[in-house]
């Protein structure tokens, strides 16, 4: 049974907004890679997007575990937050 298609996690305008941001972000990186901008700028804006696609993930994450566990019987709760956690620091 796999955990992510038990359930379907509801995304909310919060979630939705933090993944238009980051797309500007990233447009944003590209016009400074075309434009020749310095590394280091180019790098932080990097991390700032890697940072908020990582806080989106581990939100969505944390949503469809407490839907799920919501719904699940206790012996399966288990199972279902190791294959979360998993997915959460998975590289």
């Amino acid at each position: 049974m796999n955990f992510w298609r038990i359930k379907v996690v509801h995304y909310n305008t919060k979630m939705i907004n933090r993944l238009k941001r980051a797309d500007g972000q990233v447009q944003g990186i590209l016009r400074m890679m075309e434009a020749e901008k310095d590394c280091a700028a180019v790098v932080t804006q990097l991390t700032a997007v890697r940072s908020s696609l990582d806080s989106l993930i581990g939100l969505i994450v944390a949503e469809n575990l407490k839907t799920c566990l919501l719904s699940e019987e206790e012996g399966q709760r288990e199972e279902k937050i190791d294959e979360a956690i998993k997915m959460i620091v998975k590289k």
